[in-house]
């Protein structure tokens, strides 16, 4: 018998069924049967009668079901979980609590180890984000550049940084609706030239950082411009904000 495989189980619990702890009991039996003392098979139905007893009389139904056996015949039978299995054990002996005990923990450790582990949206957030960041840092050749003019040493760091579009895709939503979500809270805003632009505040709070490109060479002369990322922080606090579903 194969104690470890458990049919029709809760997925957060283990349990034992009474004929599973019925046979557990008789091989337990037969390996400490002795001349003096000698094997004495325990009936179902005599576990059956002794639950009650043993779980209470309201508490016993609680954990009762049927079975199917033989030719289509179905019986009433327990399945419990482990504290009543062990209570029904150690109504035997100590030795059988202790082993049955140790049996259901190894079956809760089988169980843990077949469940795939479940993640958050937070969760998710956090490893996109993580990767989005890397496969920017792999696609940028960004040359140093030494800068010309007083001031110009604002060249960005864009670690944890994101550029609206990719924090767009790492949080699941679309630009139009981030850059509308960035508006509506005041974090940024339009100057008159339509360029979405950072409040001081933002960037004092380190919601958002203002990367400021090297200098490039125009029909007007050499220029410099400015571009708003989106910080880690910013993008975990709009990432529970859409969590609790005000925007999906």
């Amino acid at each position: 018998m194969n104690m470890l495989t458990q049919e029709n189980f809760n997925i957060n619990e283990v349990t034992m069924s009474s004929p599973e702890i019925v046979d557990f009991i008789n091989i337990h039996r037969k390996e400490v049967a002795t001349a003096e003392k000698p094997y004495k098979e325990l009936r179902h139905d005599d576990f059956m009668r002794k639950v009650p007893s043993v779980l209470g009389e309201g508490h016993a139904p609680k954990f009762i079901g049927t079975q199917n056996y033989g030719n289509n015949n179905t019986r009433h039978i327990y399945n419990f979980p482990k504290r009543e299995a062990c209570l029904m054990a150690m109504s035997y002996s100590y030795e059988l609590q202790a082993q049955v005990f140790d049996r259901m923990t190894a079956m809760e450790e089988a169980l843990k180890a077949q469940k795939p582990v479940e993640l958050s949206r937070m969760d998710l957030i956090q490893l996109a984000l993580a990767a989005e960041q890397e496969n920017i840092a792999l696609k940028q050749h960004v040359a140093v550049l030494e800068p010309k003019a007083k001031g110009l040493d604002r060249i960005a760091d864009c670690t944890n940084v994101l550029g609206i579009r990719e924090s767009a895709k790492v949080l699941k939503i679309g630009q139009n609706q981030l850059v509308q979500y960035l508006l509506d809270h005041k974090v940024v805003y339009r100057d008159q030239y339509g360029k979405i632009q950072a409040y001081q505040k933002s960037i004092d709070q380190k919601l958002i950082h203002v990367v400021t490109s090297a200098p490039r060479l125009t029909e007007s002369g050499e220029k410099v411009f400015t571009q708003v990322k989106l910080t880690q922080k910013l993008i975990t606090r709009i990432a529970k904000w859409l969590e609790q579903g005000v925007a999906a």
